[in-house]
């Protein structure tokens, strides 16, 4: 890290840029980041204004996702060589060492220190060097508890709400336990007062997010898992909508589906988590089910729920991916006929298993492979979606998307469209699907 060439007063430092790459759990974090240097009287701008602090919330998932977040560090860096910038997140704690050394760097923050950051920021303007606020994240136990969000610091009437941290699962191609730690639940009254805020504050919808929310309450006292703390927010009186993000496949289970099926809130949109449809690949993989068993949950969800949107992610190209073993995947994708499936090229990631596994798949494999897998997946989104016409939907409006025309999602999360004289933003309207 660099040396900070002139003292400043976190009072002379009003604007702050955070730039968030990665998943929604980072987006929570930069949000809430966000809220606690607006409590104290800073000014959070774009990342394309000149700001005096700029805050890179990064991933480091894959090589690349880690390149992206040095790309932004330095361009931060460019945009105004006299600001502070600050390296925040994953990518901290995964290559410490590396960013100490780095002069366009001035503070570390890794994760479970992200809720510092006031205080972080003030003993770097106070101070002549950098900050390193870092934790060995694989001896951490507690939840970093960020305090409530705002509805005036998010992008929309859908608010991601984080109730777990970390994770156990440890599969051959992932580097998030080592960057996250282990598995860390939020409080459940946390979770409830931060919801009831944002209720009362007009938000519509709560998106359940976390590293492995499947996970939740494993490591708590009290015994609530997952399905406890939905039955817990829909009784919230504001609270419209619940949905949930994704979802390890051995979480549906009858006593799981007993219990949320009666929740009248909870959206029928289940993102169960596969990565490939294929045994052998599962296997290398280190994902503790095989695609028979994931095939029963889907049943078990479209025999409780009615017309439930299910949607999962798949990695094509993983190390060791054969012909026939991409074809079997895409013989049981075709049986298993999801909603839609997020298909992803396998990148490499250092310091995983998979890394060094033999056989890695040529890049022009990988892509023949994602455009059958997006063709595939075209064509059974529109399927289910026409299934679905004639269906009184109810919808939350998100936007005017030009005079008189609403877009919004449907509690199975489809896209609508419908035009309107009167201004039907953040509200819940009544369809029927056309």
């Amino acid at each position: 890290m660099r040396n900070i060439e002139n003292e400043k007063s976190i009072l002379q430092l009003k604007k702050v840029a955070i730039i968030n790459l990665g998943c929604k759990v980072n987006k929570y974090e930069s949000d809430a980041m966000a809220r606690k240097l607006q409590d104290v009287g800073m000014i959070v701008v774009s990342s394309e204004e000149v700001a005096d602090v700029y805050i890179v919330n990064t991933c480091s998932v894959t090589n690349m996702a880690q390149k992206k977040s040095r790309q932004m560090l330095r361009r931060a860096k460019k945009n105004n060589p006299n600001a502070l910038i600050i390296a925040a997140g994953c990518y901290v704690n995964a290559e410490h060492d590396v960013l100490l050394q780095e002069d366009f760097i001035d503070v570390l923050v890794g994760n479970n220190c992200k809720k510092d950051i006031v205080t972080v920021l003030e003993e770097a303007v106070q101070s002549l060097s950098g900050v390193d606020c870092y934790l060995d994240i694989a001896k951490e136990n507690e939840y970093e508890e960020m305090g409530c969000l705002k509805a005036n610091v998010m992008d929309h009437q859908r608010a991601y709400i984080k109730i777990q941290d970390g994770c156990n699962q440890f599969c051959s191609y992932c580097i998030i336990p080592y960057t996250r730690g282990r598995v860390r639940s939020r409080q459940i009254q946390h979770i409830l007062e931060e919801i009831k805020r944002l209720a009362d504050e007009g938000i519509r919808e709560f998106v359940l997010t976390g590293i492995h929310i499947s996970s939740y309450g494993v490591d708590l006292s009290h015994g609530e898992n997952l399905a406890d703390l939905i039955i817990r927010i829909a009784a919230i009186d504001k609270v419209n909508r619940i949905r949930l993000g994704s979802l390890e496949p051995r979480i549906i289970t009858k006593e799981f589906l007993d219990k949320i099926s009666l929740c009248e809130k909870l959206c029928p949109h289940f993102h169960l988590s596969l990565q490939s449809a294929c045994n052998a690949t599962l296997k290398r993989m280190n994902r503790k089910y095989t695609i028979e068993e994931f095939a029963d949950k889907c049943r078990m969800l479209r025999k409780v729920f009615d017309k439930p949107a299910i949607t999962t992610d798949v990695i094509v190209g993983f190390p060791g991916e054969t012909k026939g073993e991409f074809e079997c995947t895409i013989e049981n994708l075709e049986k298993l006929n999801l909603y839609e499936i997020h298909v992803f090229k396998y990148s490499v990631r250092g310091g995983t298993v998979a890394e060094r596994m033999p056989d890695h798949v040529p890049e022009t494999v990988k892509t023949e492979r994602s455009d059958i897998l997006l063709s595939l997946t075209a064509k059974q989104k529109k399927a289910f979606e026409e299934s679905l016409r004639g269906y009184k939907e109810q919808v939350l409006i998100e936007e005017m998307q030009k005079e008189n025309v609403y877009v919004g999602h449907t509690m199975r999360y489809t896209k609508v469209e419908l035009f309107s004289e009167d201004d039907l933003v953040n509200q819940i309207v009544d369809v029927v699907l056309e």
